[in-house]
């Protein structure tokens, strides 16, 4: 079980194939202070806004070079603050999420390997949950197409580190309103999701025959249009998100079992209409192949 591994679409780890991995996880977010643009504010009407994600994700190994991912979050959003009934939080099930990574490069030594994987992958609504409900939506409400490259280096005696950069595509997602402001008038329903780019990068370190791994890791965010927030104003789809986020977090490998464990942490350190929010997760894994067993003649 050497090879046993938690299965991202940004990770530069693949599954030989006809192995399946399954993960179970649970996230814990919260945020009192938002960005209005850059300017940093108190959620004074909503105090502190919760958000709590269950998501499942499988991810399959179709060639030992080529791995697919599906997945469906479902989320809970709620304030701690009391509004006379006139706000409430929602869940729902957020957006299905396919995704497809394929190793380029692969160039191994004495030293280290070095990695070049890409991956694409596609996500869509599969509820009609509202999205221009800030802060209680639980997604943007819009078709997504992203394109990722990845590249890491891991050395003989399990230091590694990783980057990667995708570019998001976005659609258009509908609001309850016929009329909207995003620096200029708009009479219509339909507000267009801006596009964005996202950077990623993590030091971290394989240990115990790469039963165990430590990780931190930088998490960016920047659309690539859209408005700020107005004074006084919710915020809506239509705005210009930026994020910078770090985290840490450990994974751990049962041997000879299949199961697997990871547990981690999050914070945005900066940005731009967004929340300043903090979250910690947990999640199981569960490896399988399901390779039809040889019979001796």
């Amino acid at each position: 079980m050497g090879s046993l591994r938690a299965q991202t679409p940004s990770d530069a780890t693949l599954m030989h194939s006809k192995n399946i991995c399954l993960l179970f996880a649970t996230d814990f977010g919260a945020f009192n202070q938002y960005w209005e643009g850059e300017l940093l504010r108190e959620n004074q009407t909503v105090a502190t806004v919760h958000r709590y994600t269950s998501t499942t994700m499988a991810a399959i190994g179709v060639l030992d070079k080529l791995d697919f991912y599906v997945g469906v979050p479902y989320v809970t959003t709620r304030s701690s603050k009391p509004n006379g009934g006139k706000f409430a939080g929602v869940s729902n099930f957020q957006d299905i999420i396919f995704a497809a990574k394929y190793q380029v490069l692969n160039f191994q030594s004495e030293k280290g390997q070095f990695l070049f994987l890409t991956t694409v992958g596609y996500s869509t609504p599969i509820s009609d949950y509202l999205s221009d409900y800030k802060p209680y939506s639980i997604g943007l409400g819009a078709p997504e197409f992203s394109a990722r490259g990845i590249l890491q280096y891991k050395t003989a005696f399990g230091l590694f580190l990783r980057g990667d950069v995708a570019h998001l595509w976005r659609g258009y997602t509908k609001a309850e309103r016929d009329y909207y402001y995003n620096d200029g008038s708009y009479y219509t329903a339909w507000m267009d999701v801006p596009d964005a780019w996202n950077y990623e990068a993590a030091l971290g370190l394989w240990c115990f025959s790469n039963s165990l791994k430590f990780e931190v890791n930088y998490f960016g965010l920047k659309s690539t249009s859209g408005d700020d927030i107005r004074p006084y104003n919710a915020a809506q789809p239509t705005n210009k998100v930026e994020v910078d986020r770090v985290g840490a977090s450990i994974q751990y490998f049962l041997p000879r079992t299949g199961f697997g464990a990871i547990v981690y942490h999050n914070r945005v350190i900066e940005g731009r209409n967004v929340g300043k929010s903090h979250n910690t997760g947990i999640g199981v894994t569960y490896q399988f192949s399901i390779k039809k067993k040889q019979h001796e003649e």
